[in-house]
């Protein structure tokens, strides 16, 4: 690593560091600081466990576990200064006692860890926000022998790289990421890079994975919800046929959870949610910037009270300052997959969403108007 001088036109080097010299520790310093930052590592994981010692028969510990965004279990075990020769084995004993966990066990143990790191939290809810599902029925976790492995160090053993190379040729998943200190005057970083496999090798290691994923059989489960979805869907827009609303006049039905159509402002959508649990109908506002959906948010916010009042009911107004879209709700529990009461539930959406768009119309195209006049983008 240097720093770039453009008066001089020159490069310096920045002092590298180890981690003893500086008094960083495993468990106390990088275990914690990937466990809050784990997207250090390349890609969206869930923490879902430290020192995780659940295992049966054994007192062995590994440093984090977490999920990654295809459900499956990635066991991250964590070096200072030097790999050391068994890192590769200790992660292997690791997987072959997580790949038996269940997915109830999955959600037991981040249920635990959420209960000591962020009480108040609850797991179901965490992992559909995650996997972006409405309900954990239908959240894959820990399936098959899809556990990975992540290995951290400031340096690595000519046997631990030569052993995680055979294993990725045997089409176990394992990465390692070299992790070194650097002192810059009072200021010190972190530089975290992938060496194995290569960037180049991941990526076509991905496309190979894709491709067997695709040659794949949907599974059965998610076979039946796109099939109820689909019925549901169609009888919903049968309804709306039938009705004064044409929002939903050039809309095909689909097999996804939602149902969305145009408000008459780019990127604010009008959605239908049929879940298993909940009916819900609700505004969008998923603009390319987090800045012009916090401004519409904020706009129409400032406009609650009327638009409840020309709506009928409280509505649920999420502005989600951790994600880039916001939304404005309104939902009902519901037996959604219980085909005895979809009268009743299309009767809902019907009835719900004109009122939701004659409560929104006017104040989103303001909203729109003032976001155009601020010039946000």
């Amino acid at each position: 690593m240097f720093t770039l001088n453009s008066d001089d036109n020159r490069i310096t080097p920045v002092s590298a560091k180890s981690f003893s010299e500086l008094g960083f520790t495993e468990r106390k310093h990088l275990q914690e600081w990937l466990a809050y930052r784990p997207d250090a590592l390349g890609e969206e994981l869930l923490i879902i466990q430290k020192e995780f010692d659940g295992f049966d028969d054994t007192k062995e510990r590994l440093d984090l576990l977490a999920l990654d965004k295809d459900g499956n279990l990635v066991i991250i075990e964590n070096k200072l200064d030097d790999s050391g020769r068994d890192v590769v084995w200790q992660a292997l004993k690791y997987a072959s006692y997580c790949a038996s966990l269940t997915k109830l066990q999955v959600v037991e143990i981040f249920q635990k860890y959420l209960n000591r790191y962020q009480p108040g939290e609850e797991a179901y809810a965490l992992l559909c926000e995650f996997f972006e599902a409405p309900d954990i029925d239908e959240i894959k976790l820990n399936t098959g022998n899809g556990q990975r492995l992540i290995l951290v160090a400031a340096n690595f053993r000519k046997e631990v790289t030569s052993t995680a190379l055979w294993l990725l040729g045997q089409g176990i998943t394992v990465q390692c990421f070299k992790v070194t200190p650097y002192a810059l005057g009072e200021q010190l970083l972190l530089s975290i890079d992938q060496i194995i496999p290569t960037p180049e090798a991941k990526e076509l290691m991905i496309g190979i994975s894709a491709k067997e994923a695709e040659e794949k059989s949907t599974e059965v489960v998610l076979k039946n919800r796109h099939t109820v979805r689909g019925a549901y869907w169609e009888r919903v827009l049968e309804a709306f046929q039938d009705s004064a609303c044409s929002l939903y006049g050039n809309i095909s039905p689909g097999k996804d959870h939602w149902l969305s159509t145009g408000s008459g402002v780019r990127s604010c959508p009008y959605g239908l949610i049929f879940g298993q649990k909940e009916l819900r109908v609700e505004l969008g506002l998923s603009r390319a910037s987090t800045e012009e959906n916090k401004f519409l948010f904020d706009y129409l916010h400032q406009h609650k009270d009327s638009i409840e009042q020309a709506f009928g009911q409280p509505l649920e107004w999420l502005r989600l300052d951790d994600k880039k879209s916001s939304r404005i709700q309104f939902s009902i529990p519901a037996d959604g997959f219980n085909k005895e009461r979809w009268p009743k539930w299309v009767a809902w959406h019907v009835e719900q969403m004109p009122k939701l768009e004659a409560a929104f119309k006017k104040p989103l195209q303001q909203a729109a108007a003032a976001l155009k006049q601020q010039g946000i983008k």
